[in-house]
């Protein structure tokens, strides 16, 4: 397959949660365009076939894939992962991060209060989701900087949701992890501007993921964002990962720190949309 000429063969994107929803289909959407992966993953036996689709995609698209099967949120296999990347660029000289994904969804799914004690979400519970989920973002971004991995006209994308200032019944401490990964990609924008690199957070809308099927009542999460979806479906991994592709090309430059809805407006939504009917004398 031949490449994007937008993206030159020296670049790559370190995608954080590349095995499947967002992070799968991105990875194979920026590879079709001709850009490198490095995939980031937490996958046990069960679901490694999945990973293994997501490389075969990649490699038939004719880009490179290096993936690394270790918790994200682990500082150790962190710092080694960034030390492997560094070495491999040292041997393949110009090569540099053009884009990094932050798309890890591992988190408690506890109400705040509950009748029993056991029920509710715990101290060690929230610190983890507040940690793999916004946190390891600016840990992630740091090494790579440290490493003078990311140059000018990087980008920086996290994947939030409307969760981040909405509520949902035991979402609390991922709402929470979702508003201080919008406020991380804030920060980010500001102290790296002046070295050309831009930091956006995602909005996606009610996306149908292994991640919201383990949010409880998430069919009819799913069933009500269609309703109030403007094009009256429920948005896909895939119409998220060409808004990313398309927000990594140079001409995006001025674009930074902002929360940018691919949704369709459904986030805007409060009701049902209505169809469009058209008539004729």
């Amino acid at each position: 397959m031949s490449r994007d000429p937008r993206f030159k063969p020296s670049e790559w994107a370190l995608i954080l949660g590349a095995s499947s929803g967002f992070g799968g289909a991105t990875a194979v959407e920026l590879a079709k365009r001709g850009m490198n992966i490095f995939g980031v993953h937490l996958d046990r036996q069960a679901t490694m076939p999945s990973v293994q689709h997501i490389l075969k995609e990649i490699k038939h698209a004719g880009a490179k894939a290096v993936f690394f099967n270790i918790n994200a949120a682990d500082a150790i296999k962190r710092s080694e992962t960034l030390d492997e990347i560094q070495e491999r660029f040292s041997i393949e000289s110009g090569s540099t991060v053009k884009v990094v994904l932050h798309s890890l969804a591992f988190g408690t799914l506890k109400p705040f209060i509950a009748k029993k004690t056991n029920d509710e979400i715990t101290q060690a519970q929230m610190e983890m989701t507040l940690d793999v989920m916004a946190h390891s973002l600016v840990y992630w971004v740091q090494g790579l900087m440290t490493r003078n991995l990311m140059k000018s006209g990087g980008r920086i994308f996290a994947l939030t949701s409307s969760g981040g200032h909405t509520v949902i019944p035991s979402y609390g401490a991922i709402s929470a992890a979702k508003a201080a990964l919008e406020s991380h990609v804030r920060q980010l924008a500001m102290e790296l501007g002046s070295c050309g690199i831009t930091s956006n957070a995602i909005l996606a809308g009610v996306t149908d993921t292994p991640a919201l099927r383990k949010i409880p009542g998430a069919m009819n999460m799913l069933q009500i964002a269609k309703a109030k979806n403007p094009q009256h479906r429920t948005t896909t991994p895939e119409d998220v990962a060409k808004a990313i592709a398309l927000l990594a090309q140079d001409d995006s430059y001025f674009i930074s720190g902002n929360v940018i809805g691919v949704d369709a407006g459904e986030d805007k939504v409060s009701y049902g949309s209505p169809k469009h009917t058209s008539s004729t004398d």
